[in-house]
Parts: structure tokens; C-alpha cells; sequence
């Protein structure tokens, strides 16, 4: 393979997964119009257009979407197989870039990349923080970490990293004032705030029950809601992973202990079809380490 085709089909991966022309240019260090060369050479020789490009915006067309897949699969191979060839004592290099919902990496995540950073120097990482489930082929991320009781995207390779619940919890303040909880009925009485991305965000499954909470607050952040109940302003159904450190302090209280919610799982996603380079791969490797056997939250 020519290297001026190994090189276009590089600058035409950053071009796709970065949406823009400049901003391509920019994080390869080379100038809009090298860019722009580049993909024209590309669609000269494959006879046939990879990107509809307007003076506002571009999207890849059905094939420029399929060779990008198999383009991001040749490039990853050719990448670890320079890395054997190096040696074992070679770093490995190049970007990662995840997407991880906001509260899960804020809180979790962001740590550990900082770690796995320090043992990697040439790897760099490009994190997203989103509670919206990405295009992962289009938008060019390696891993996306999602937590959910089930996949509904079967397309999608998948490794579970480890388990863990939604906890109902309110601050003892609210609780002082507000009528007693002794069963998830009695929830009914009570401000609930939701979290909107839920699939049904006021239905919240306790045990075998199934009940239907109302309140003043409904927010697409677990961040923000978790913030609103140490101020006192009603009941949450949050992951543990999230309050397990105020409920610890005393700051949010653990409600009704005897109906625990369905567990759900941390996935690490991957796109269909593509084999995981050595960095990925390490990363992977970094986070199921740092999570531990029984995470620190349960």
C-alpha cells in the first residue's frame, strides 16, 4: 500500500471522527488545504465521494461511512503490529478516545485515567463526558462505558467491567420534616426527583414493585440531582457508585434496605467488528484493575 494512501486514510479518520476539515488540520498539525488534498486524492482513487461537505458542515456519505469502519480496523492493526515490531520495550502510543456518562466518569473514571496516564506518557487520551449514547463508528471512540441492566444494541461488542444498584437516599433534613418511609408506597407522599434518561424516569422498581414516583424536579444529571438532596430538597433513586461517600459521612440517608433495585452492569463498548489495539486494550485492562474485584462502593 502506497504511503500517500496510508497517510490520507489517516488524515481522512481524524477528518471523520473530529466532523471538520480544521479542526483535523489542527490536531495533526498540518494546514486545512494538506487536509483537503488528502481526502480529494482519497475519493480520486477509490472513484467515489467519502464526505458532502457545505461551507457549514459535513457528513460522511454511506461509503465514506463504511470505509471509515474498515479503515479505523486496518489503521489499529498497523499500529500494534509497528509496536511488536519495535519490540517489548517499545511505548505504546497514539489516542483513546472514550465517552463515559458525566456522574460515572466524574467520579470514577477521571481518576483513573489520570493513573493509567502516568504509566502510559505517549498514549493520550480524548474523554467525553455524555449520558447520550454516541454513534461510536461515526464519532471515532474506542470505548464507551455505559452502565445498564441490559444492552438493547446487540450490534455492539461489549465487555462487563463489574455490577452494582440504584439506592433511594434523602439528606436527614428533608427527612426530619417530611412524612416516614417504611415502605416504597409510601414514596407516593413524598418529592421525588427523576433522572430523565432513564427509560421510564418515574417508575422506580424496588424488589419485586414496581411504583410511580411524581415531584418538582426532573434533570438528564445524576450530578445535579445528587447536589439537590444534600441541600434537602426531596428523594433520589441514584448508583451507589455516586452517593455511597455521603451516605458514608451521613450526609444522605440509605432508604428502605429490604427492597433492593435489579442490579445493572458497567459495559465497556466497543464498535462492531473492530479488534481492540494493545492501548485500548491496556486501558481496558487499567480500569478493571482500578475498579477492583468488589468495587469500593458496594
Amino acid at each position: 500500500m502506497a504511503t500517500d494512501k496510508l497517510v490520507a486514510m489517516t488524515i481522512f479518520r481524524r477528518v471523520a471522527e473530529l466532523g471538520s476539515f480544521t479542526r483535523a488540520a489542527d490536531d495533526l498539525e498540518i494546514t486545512a488545504a494538506t487536509v483537503s488534498k488528502h481526502i480529494a486524492f482519497l475519493e480520486r482513487d477509490l472513484d467515489t465521494r467519502l464526505i458532502n461537505r457545505t461551507t457549514r458542515r459535513m457528513n460522511l456519505t454511506d461509503a465514506g461511512l463504511a470505509f471509515l469502519k474498515r479503515t479505523q480496523s486496518l489503521l489499529d492493526e498497523l499500529e500494534d503490529a509497528e509496536l511488536e515490531a519495535r519490540g517489548f520495550q517499545a511505548e505504546p502510543r497514539g489516542t483513546i478516545r472514550v465517552n463515559v456518562p458525566m456522574s460515572f466518569g466524574l467520579t470514577h473514571i477521571t481518576e483513573a485515567i489520570d493513573s493509567f496516564l502516568r504509566d502510559y506518557p505517549e498514549i493520550d487520551i480524548d474523554l467525553q463526558l455524555s449520558d447520550r449514547m454516541v454513534d461510536l463508528v461515526e464519532q471515532g471512540v474506542d470505548i464507551a462505558i455505559r452502565v445498564r441492566s441490559s444492552l438493547a444494541d446487540s450490534s455492539l461488542m461489549a465487555r462487563p467491567l463489574r455490577t452494582s444498584r440504584n439506592i433511594v437516599c434523602a439528606s436527614p433534613g428533608y427527612l426530619e420534616s417530611a412524612p416516614e418511609i417504611h415502605g416504597p408506597e409510601d414514596l407516593t407522599q413524598h418529592n421525588c426527583l427523576t433522572f430523565s434518561l432513564h427509560d421510564r424516569p418515574r417508575i422506580w422498581e424496588l424488589g419485586d414493585l414496581e411504583v410511580r414516583v411524581s415531584g418538582n424536579y426532573r434533570t438528564d444529571s445524576s450530578l445535579a440531582i445528587r447536589q439537590s438532596l444534600l441541600r434537602g430538597a426531596g428523594v433520589g433513586f441514584l448508583p451507589r457508585f455516586l452517593v455511597q461517600g455521603d451516605i458514608e459521612k451521613g450526609a444522605l440517608i440509605a432508604l428502605l434496605p429490604d427492597y433492593p433495585p435489579k442490579p445493572y452492569t458497567v459495559f465497556a463498548l466497543f464498535p462492531p467488528g473492530r479488534k481492540q489495539p494493545t492501548k485500548v486494550r491496556l486501558l481496558l485492562d487499567h480500569l478493571d484493575q482500578y475498579l477492583g474485584e468488589k468495587p469500593y462502593w458496594e
